[in-house]
């Protein structure tokens, strides 16, 4: 560089310094000078920005004031709300812009991400889902996220309001750090007891009338939503789900535990003339059988496998303990065989589990002597499943990474729509059974069939795009069931969908057929079916509907396992509470005998029978969040 450039540089640099020094000595002035409209500003802000983030969500100024009108109180609500939060915010920074920055930024992030949410699956953003923030790289291939010209006016309005505080310059003096301070507490005191007091936040939202509604399904939820909007709908549903947290049962101790599983065991010895079939469990990614609604008239050509197989084996109901989402609900029922209800119905119940060896269904098979799978054709760290599921009696854990090209798969990967084939997981099964001395344990959870539906014949029409993908997801199951036919190697296998599909929230089939939280139970029904291919005996399958976590036990029967304490104590359960999930029937009371199992097997100390060493099942690992995206 040359003395020339050195200067001039130089130059360019000292300009620049001065104009700053400049704009900041003007905006220092505009403090004093416009002091009464910053005043002013700094109360109108929160109202302000309260407003754009529910205007967000109706999407037309029209359609809130609609609701304005109809529930007045709940704005009101809003509006206290936020001027707390900026209150504190402009106590502890001092400057205005920086509050209405912070404040305007998380209002509007919030409400952007409940705008998609909601769009994507029809399920509307409670705090808990912000969990899933180190797992943005995964979601993205889940949403339809559509920026339309009003989110983009709004988000104009909402920066152009910030850079005129910025500008304006509103700001606390520096002499009142004492009351700067009372107010900072006050305000987080405030903030606290909204989420963690009910004798605080009770009579507040029944003064401002909101829906308090207990949210016992989705449908209710989304209700609930309509009535509260935005704002005061995350924190009154923070406060339900806070109320709701996991503590120990109070009766939680051995001696109960004994008492619950004191029973004559019947079955101790090995497997009946020593046949160990391979168990394949298929828990097929958003499969479901929407022919349970006439009205829609779906073609039974979309089933046609599905059908095959209920002729061919036995065919059921079971419950699941979740709808459109959260898959991780179904799947913990599956590998544990222990209901989400007993830990109080986490939508991630793999993130309360204690940092130990758990007592996953896998365990028992290992005891027997079988080989074990888990099969997941996605992000090992989504769900933090690579992490957690190493614990639960796995000897392989198979993922596939699409985004980082990584696979476990140990044959050709071919994708259907966003997602890997059925097809390909098919294949890996029969590879893992064919190439495996031992008999096999395997869990597979498969994706291909779960949103977004915007690709097939008509990118627009979700539903028909869907049906399309479950006829393909057949057609690969019932090429994988005339291979296990001509399979020399006893083999059982259960196929279930977790959820009914996510599907758009304003223009989703489920809007069409008028489900609300009252009639909504139909889709927590998943019909299932048990394929064989050696003759098992069926004779002692439940012919009514069981929860989701009885399954383990029916397929245990149907190899004449070996019993221990647990399992039995679980196949009586089976008897007198076929299902236990709140979602389906919240009229079912609650089970202190299996809430105490769940609760001991998954976070206690294990004091009921288990097929894993003491040793093993003391040692603590490392099992925290670190490994999830």
């Amino acid at each position: 560089m040359t003395e020339t450039d050195i200067k001039s540089s130089a130059t360019a640099a000292e300009k620049k310094s001065n104009f700053i020094k400049k704009y900041n000595e003007h905006r220092e002035k505009n403090s004093e000078k416009f002091k009464w409209l910053n005043i002013a500003i700094m109360v109108i802000f929160p109202i302000f920005i309260t407003c754009m983030a529910e205007i967000n969500q109706f999407k037309k100024v029209g359609a809130f004031l609609g609701f304005v009108v109809d529930r007045p109180n709940v704005l009101l609500f809003d509006i206290v709300v936020a001027e707390v939060i900026f209150a504190g915010l402009l106590c502890i920074f001092r400057k205005g812009w920086i509050a209405a920055l912070i404040q305007g930024f998380v209002y509007m992030a919030l409400s952007i991400t409940e705008l998609f949410k909601y769009g994507t699956n029809g399920n509307h953003l409670i705090l808990s889902d912000m969990k899933l923030i180190r797992s943005a790289k995964s979601l993205k291939s889940f949403a339809y996220i559509r920026i339309t010209p009003a989110l983009i006016i709004y988000c104009i309005i909402v920066v152009a309001a910030i850079l005129l505080i910025f500008e304006l310059n509103p700001r606390l003096p520096r002499h009142i750090p004492v009351r700067r301070a009372i107010v900072t507490a006050s305000c987080v005191v405030i903030g606290a007891a909204i989420i963690v007091l009910p004798g605080f936040y009770n009579p507040v939202y029944k003064l401002f009338g909101l829906d308090t509604t207990t949210a016992t399904n989705a449908f209710i939820l989304n209700e609930k939503f309509d009535n509260n909007s935005f704002i005061a709908f995350l924190l009154e549903t923070a406060s339900e789900s806070y109320a709701n947290r996991l503590v120990k049962p109070e009766n939680y101790n051995e001696e109960f535990v004994d008492d619950i599983t004191n029973l004559n065991v019947t079955n101790t010895d090995d497997f009946n003339g020593g046949k160990k079939p391979n168990v394949i469990v298929i828990m097929s990614e958003s499969y479901a059988d929407f022919r349970v609604f006439d009205q829609l008239g779906v073609d039974d050509k979309y089933y046609e496998g599905f059908d095959k197989a209920r002729k061919e084996g036995y065919a059921g109901v079971a419950i699941t303990p979740t709808y459109a989402s959260y898959t991780v609900r179904s799947e913990f029922e599956l590998l544990f065989g222990l209901p989400v209800r007993g830990i109080n119905a986490p939508n991630m119940p793999q993130r309360v589990l204690a940092a130990r060896e758990q007592p996953a269904l896998a365990q028992y098979y290992k005891s027997w002597g079988y080989s074990t799978a888990y099969v997941h054709p996605f992000l090992g760290s989504f769900y933090g499943r690579a992490k957690k599921y190493q614990h639960f009696g796995f000897d392989q854990l198979i993922f596939h990474d699409d985004i980082d090209g990584v696979t476990d798969f140990t044959v050709p990967v071919e994708h259907y729509g966003t997602y890997v084939d059925d097809k390909t997981v098919y294949d890996q099964l029969y590879q893992l059974i064919k190439e495996t001395d031992e008999p096999m344990y395997i869990h597979t959870t498969t994706m291909q069939n779960h949103q977004p539906y915007n690709q097939g014949e008509d990118p627009n029409d979700e539903f028909g795009n869907y049906l399309q993908w479950v006829q393909h997801s057949n057609e690969g199951l019932t090429d994988f069931l005339e291979k296990l036919k001509k399979f020399d190697e006893p083999t059982l296998v259960f196929f279930v969908g977790d959820h009914f599909p996510s599907l758009r929230g304003e223009t989703s089939v489920y809007n069409q057929l008028n489900l609300t939280g009252e009639n909504c139970s139909i889709l927590y029904e998943q019909e299932y079916f048990i394929w064989d291919n050696y003759g098992a005996d069926y004779s002692n399958v439940p012919e009514k509907p069981v929860s989701f976590f009885y399954m383990p036990y029916v397929l245990i029967d149907i190899i004449d396992a070996p019993h221990d304490a647990f399992i039995e104590k679980m196949d009586s359960f089976m008897k007198t509470v076929p299902v236990y999930s709140v979602d389906y029937n919240d009229g079912t009371p609650d089970n202190e005998e299996l809430d105490v199992l769940t609760y001991d097997r998954v976070i206690g100390d294990v004091m009921s029978p288990c097929p894993i060493p003491e040793e093993v099942l003391t040692a603590t690992v490392d099992d925290n969040d670190e490994g999830d995206e």
